[in-house]
């Protein structure tokens, strides 16, 4: 990823991109004086949820694409953060059509029903987090109101154009961000836009094709298309990334050699200058998902749900099963680990006091999705802070306002649709 940050700004593709959207920005300040910095977090906010296909390639595409216009506008990257970490994985599971969905799926075949498709979709209408987390977003990008440590961020770069804290350590290193374009050539937008493209069209691609044997061997008698989302759900995620990107980066290599824009040997010397970039980046993930790992031997996301069971009463179990998934996803940072533990414990339970089974599945994904969302600890969440080239912490501190705000309402709905039996 660091090499295809390098090349799209190395090509021109960057400035190219940037001089499309300036037009698009002065047609609009034309029309509606001002309107420049919301038309940009729309159009960030809408890039974000349309790549539902999976949850990483929508930041990293969210973050590539528009920092360099957001460093323009003077918009903090802390906000660029927020808004594709924001608009990622809510917009995955309320369109399921992707990894997320066949995975829900298999959870839902596993607790016994028959048609876990129309049972998926049922259950979205109730999964009240990811669709206040992307109204969240609207209401702050429309209202140009910020709160919280947010706030704070936005009149730092009013005030004095800096676009991170004097003490930030971004989540990559100046030589991704400071890349200039190369002398002579005419900047050309499909020089960044074509490599992103390809990216995020290889990555339901290479889920199927890692899945594929699983699906044959599990779904013999299915329909195809049954058979793909399952194959996509059983799918290698990293694997997929993986060569995702290295399919991006080669894709560029050719592009670029093709125009004549750099010859090989500095290509190759890009791509290690990329690398190394990445590391601190790396370094986090790694002990991020250590952290994990332990907190999955010592059973901690069982444990709790044991716990909180032992004293519910049937309106309450929606409510409560939320929060649990909440404390789950946020402790261990995963939110597809919490959907397995909390749906064996949910459903059950939920069918055993004569809860709304719909409302309990959707309570435990809503929270899985919250508790990922503000954990540090997340992938998407540390995903979020390289792709924007901010302070990763600086970026949990000023989504956290945010996020606990439609946490709240989530937990709130759940708590009056409970009790309103």
């Amino acid at each position: 990823v660091g090499a295809l940050i390098i090349f799209v700004q190395r090509s021109g593709g960057v400035e190219g991109f940037i001089l499309h959207v300036n037009r698009l920005l002065e047609h609009y300040e034309r029309k509606h004086t001002g309107s420049n910095r919301t038309v940009i977090q729309l159009l960030a906010w809408l890039t974000g949820l349309l790549i539902f296909v999976e949850s990483s390639i929508s930041v990293l595409t969210v973050g590539a694409l528009y920092r360099p216009v957001f460093d323009e506008l003077k918009i903090s990257r802390e906000k660029l953060a927020y808004i594709a970490d924001s608009s990622s994985a809510p917009s995955s599971i309320l369109i399921p059509f992707n990894g997320w969905g066949a995975f829900i799926m298999s959870l839902l075949v596993a607790e016994g029903f028959a048609d876990p498709f129309a049972t998926m979709f049922h259950a979205m209408a109730f999964n009240f987090y990811p669709i206040l987390a992307l109204l969240m977003v609207l209401v702050v990008i429309f209202s140009k109101k910020d709160f919280g440590p947010m706030a704070k961020s936005e009149r730092r770069v009013a005030e004095t154009g800096k676009l991170l804290n004097d003490d930030a350590q971004p989540m990559i290193s100046d030589e991704l961000t400071d890349v200039q374009t190369v002398e002579g050539i005419t900047p050309r937008a499909f020089n960044m836009v074509i490599p992103i493209l390809i990216m995020v069209f290889m990555m339901p691609v290479m889920l199927a094709t890692t899945g594929w044997e699983a699906a044959m061997a599990q779904k013999p008698d299915a329909s195809t298309v049954r058979q793909v989302f399952f194959a996509i759900g059983q799918g290698s995620g990293s694997t997929a990334v993986l060569i995702a990107v290295l399919t991006s980066i080669i894709s560029a290599m050719v592009l670029y050699g093709l125009q004549g824009i750099m010859k090989m040997k500095e290509m190759v010397d890009l791509t290690l200058k990329g690398i190394s970039g990445m590391m601190p980046l790396a370094l986090l993930m790694m002990l991020a998902f250590a952290i994990g790992a332990v907190c999955k031997e010592m059973g901690t996301g069982p444990y709790i749900a044991d716990v909180a069971k032992a004293w519910l009463s049937p309106s309450m179990v929606p409510f409560i099963v939320f929060l649990v998934s909440c404390f789950i996803a946020f402790s261990t940072g995963t939110s597809w680990g919490t959907f397995a533990i909390m749906i064996s414990i949910a459903v059950p339970m939920a069918r055993e006091m004569g809860a709304d089974v719909y409302i309990t599945i959707a309570a435990a994904l809503g929270g899985g999705v919250f508790g990922d969302h503000c954990s540090p600890i997340s992938d998407t969440t540390i995903l979020s802070s390289m792709a924007s080239a901010t302070d990763h912490i600086d970026h949990v501190r000023t989504q956290l306002p945010y996020a606990l705000t439609a946490g709240a309402g989530a937990a709130l709905l759940y708590l009056i649709i409970g009790l309103m039996g």
